[in-house]
């Protein structure tokens, strides 16, 4: 057994090796799936262990056995395959991956129902899904249900051609059989359907009567359920029916409506998980992305490949060219460019050198470096990404309460809805009135299962934060989401948001006789014990100017202002003009080289020591290429933009002019940023805050939505409800405008939900029977039911192509 590297060999395997005999490209089987797959698309091929679609075009994995390429949804598969073919080939695959013991298992259409192990639903009936990170295989309840549909399906379609010929074709199928036989035959070949296919179902529907919270299984158990009891009646004791039923010496019987729902329900609930299991694409794509095995430098230099799960923190690893960065850590030789596109969405490679961070997953270029391991497990940017986006899918939007109060009234409703059908049909309908009370009811039930409603808000969050991770679009949960759609002011700090965040030292003038090199030299001590971002720009700008820092004693950072300690014996203050009035210091002698530079948006700083103004220092911290496109788009889709920063007024206003920012509120404390964010609430404004630092989480946590930039503190990331991973605005229009297609999305199907039952259970009741003679079979209404679901999944996926 190989596996080949090359596209160009794998191509050519697939021309040659294919037992088929055809030779064209793309033409082979695939695997023992190749008439399978042929059926459903010619470009598709199936996935030998999960039973997925695979597109052969599309980078997936896949590996050669015994001269045939076979190719795979994830690399999960294809480990399984490798370890055990045969298991697979024999038809023996598929076999449902279990949690771990002791995980917690959640409903994905009520999310606040969580238990230990699976089980069921105790208010929709589905089955309970594991928390966190999906598993790796097969949903065991799609395995079971497709079981059930494969021994279902052959009885329903022998009895639907039994029953249908001769009622529809009026060909006898079974003309050596008299009636009362051919009845016991349809019960023979309706029990395994309705007692082995249905089993789930009606467990569900009596549950759920039980406990009193009728769902979707109510309906099926009730109408499926009614239709086989009478029909088993008709067979077993057909006296206790009046004469005039009778048909050619019998009693009409329902056991093909009964198999043919319940097999039809089977194939919609297969169809719709298997589109849910889509939905996690996303998260399966990020697991993905890392390697199973790391190359570890050894203490004599050299290198052994270990499994990726025996990586501790501190192991040195060699990432060679074309290489992915098998786990997160520190460059500390060598160098090379990364393509971070996996976390930022942005292609565009990031160079990478001694002392930089370089993220697990993320995929080297052609050159090569050692790194130090310094997170392993669920420390890592990965799977914390992971973790999240599979938290947010879990959570419920705020729409879905309107969804959540039409179902707790509307089964009840369709209910009471099929017994006025059935007694209407029964004293008002023309004969037989039992017959045709008992198919209004039951396509009554059936049609009206409230499933693609319950789905519609859920489904389409799902699709929404999986696409979202894709681009580098963090959604902590799908409220964020929700509200996002609806911001119309975005409040954002300017340094490290608007700037790259990186300032640099630009220009130190004195006043006049003073020496730039001391009053560089005593800035840069002060700040050597400061960790605001303009106090590294001072000191590596002294470092440069061999202006070395010398060590400051009383050090004090004043909030809002600046810096003040003793160096050398003198007591040395820097920040602004509010800090050096406090201190009774007189910058009038350079206020108007100070006003001149912060028009071109510089920050100044005055130096001043034993309160004698000694001179100026200039910081620029450059505009991102990015942020002027940023935001002129979100110009576009009507937003105000506001800027809140601790700058100086005349600094802030030439970055806000250069960009075209509406509104500009500068020299603001940290606190002022949370006011500023509850004033702009308070006039009606739906505001959004972006931030990356620990002083913008608490506008963060005040906002309607608060964006937390990548780059940022933990503490900003945590108050967030969204986090860009790329670190710049246009990330924030991506945001919106997925926010708004979702709720657009979702609105779209709860109106095919609400629309679809509205027109569908008065025609399933008869309303149209008078007019046109028309009566809806619950055959009919079975499929129907099922086409409602799996529409509203499908419309929820197209979320997954959506241009960002």
């Amino acid at each position: 057994m190989t596996e080949r590297a090359d596209s160009k060999d794998r191509k050519q395997q697939e021309t040659h090796s294919c037992h088929s005999g055809k030779t064209e490209p793309g033409a082979c089987c695939g695997g023992h799936h190749h008439d399978e797959a042929a059926e459903v698309s010619p470009a598709l091929l199936v996935d030998p262990v999960c039973g997925m679609k695979v597109d052969p075009n599309a980078g997936k994995p896949w590996a050669e056995h015994e001269g045939r390429v076979y190719h795979f949804c994830r690399e999960g598969c294809r480990e399984k395959f490798l370890a055990d073919p045969q298991k697979y080939l024999s038809g023996v695959g598929a076999e449902a991956e279990e949690a771990p013991p002791g995980t917690l298992y959640t409903c994905p259409m009520d999310p606040e129902i969580v238990q230990e192990g699976p089980g069921t639903c105790p208010i929709c009936g589905m089955a309970l899904e594991p928390m966190g990170v999906p598993v790796d295989g097969p949903n065991p309840e799609l395995i079971d249900f497709t079981r059930r549909f494969w021994i279902g399906a052959p009885l329903a379609l022998i009895l639907l051609v039994v029953e249908m010929g001769g009622h529809v074709l009026n060909i006898d199928v079974l003309p050596f059989l008299e009636p009362r036989a051919e009845q016991w035959l349809q019960l023979v070949l309706a029990l395994p359907v309705v007692l082995y296919s249905g089993l789930p179902f009606f467990e569900r529907g009596w549950r759920s009567i039980v406990t009193r919270r009728l769902n979707m299984f109510t309906l099926i158990a009730i109408g499926t359920g009614a239709a086989f009891l009478y029909s088993l009646v008709a067979v077993l004791v057909p006296g206790v029916f009046p004469r005039a039923m009778l048909e050619h010496g019998v009693v009409p019987v329902y056991f093909e409506a009964a198999a043919v729902i319940i097999v039809l329900v089977l194939l919609g609930q297969i169809l719709e998980l298997r589109a849910r299991e889509r939905t996690g694409g996303a998260i399966r794509a990020l697991m993905d992305l890392s390697p199973k095995q790391a190359m570890r430098v050894k203490e004599d230099g050299g290198t052994q490949e270990v499994p990726l799960a025996e990586v501790k923190k501190g192991d040195i690893l060699r990432v060679r060219p074309g290489d992915t960065v098998p786990i997160d850590g520190l460059v500390v030789s060598g160098r090379s460019s990364v393509d971070e596109s996996m976390l930022t969405g942005e292609s565009v490679p990031v160079e990478k050198a001694e002392g930089d961070r370089v993220t697990g997953g993320t995929a080297n270029s052609r050159g090569s470096f050692d790194m130090q391991v310094d997170r392993t497990g669920a420390e890592t940017t990965l799977s914390q990404v992971v973790a999240m986006v599979a938290e947010a899918q879990r959570s419920r939007a705020p729409i879905q309460g309107l969804a959540d109060r039409v179902a707790g009234y509307f089964v009840p409703s369709v209910v009471a809805v099929a017994v006025v059908a059935f007694l209407a049909w029964l004293f008002i309908g023309p004969a037989p009135q039992l017959a045709y009370a008992l198919v209004a009811a039951v396509s009554v039930l059936i049609i009206a299962c409230p499933c693609a409603l319950g789905l519609a808000t859920p489904i389409s969050v799902m699709v929404a934060t999986g696409r979202g991770a894709q681009a580098g679009i963090l959604i902590k949960n799908a409220e964020a989401l929700e509200r996002m759609a609806h911001v119309d002011t975005l409040v954002v700090d300017k340094t490290g948001t608007l700037t790259e965040g990186k300032p640099r030292l630009v220009a130190v003038e004195t006043v006049t006789g003073g020496s730039q090199e001391e009053l560089l030299q005593l800035a840069a001590s002060l700040e050597a014990a400061s960790e605001h971002p303009l106090a590294e720009a001072i000191v590596k700008g002294a470092e440069e100017q061999d202006a070395r820092p010398i060590r400051a004693e009383d050090f004090e950072a004043i909030t809002g202002k600046g810096v003040t300690g003793r160096v050398d014996g003198r007591a040395v203050a820097l920040g602004n003009e509010a800090l050096m009035r406090g201190l009774g210091v007189d910058v009038g002698a350079l206020a108007e080289k100070a006003a001149a530079r912060r028009g071109e948006g510089e920050t100044v700083m005055f130096a001043a020591a034993d309160k004698m103004l000694l001179g100026l220092i200039a910081v620029t911290d450059p505009v991102k290429a990015t942020s002027a496109e940023a935001i002129k788009a979100l110009h576009r889709q009507g937003m105000r933009i506001v800027m809140a920063t601790g700058d100086n007024r005349a600094t802030a206003e030439a970055v806000a002019k250069k960009l075209g920012i509406d509104e500009v509120r500068a020299e603001v404390l940290p606190e002022d940023k949370q006011t500023i964010v509850n004033e702009l609430k308070r006039e009606g404004a739906k505001v959004a805050m972006a931030g990356d630092g620990v002083n913008d989480a608490p506008a963060l946590a005040a906002a309607d939505v608060g964006i937390a930039m990548g780059a940022g503190a933990d503490v900003a990331v945590e108050s967030a409800g969204m986090t860009l991973m790329r670190g710049d605005l246009n990330g924030v229009a991506q945001a919106r405008h997925l926010a708004r297609a979702t709720l657009r999305n979702i609105r779209q199907n709860l109106v095919f939900a609400f629309g679809y039952n509205t027109l569908g259970v008065p025609i399933a009741a008869g309303v149209l029977y008078p007019f046109i003679g028309i009566l809806l079979s619950p055959v009919i209404a079975a499929a129907a039911m099922s086409f409602s679901s799996v529409s509203v999944v499908g419309n929820a996926l197209r979320l997954r192509q959506i241009r960002l």
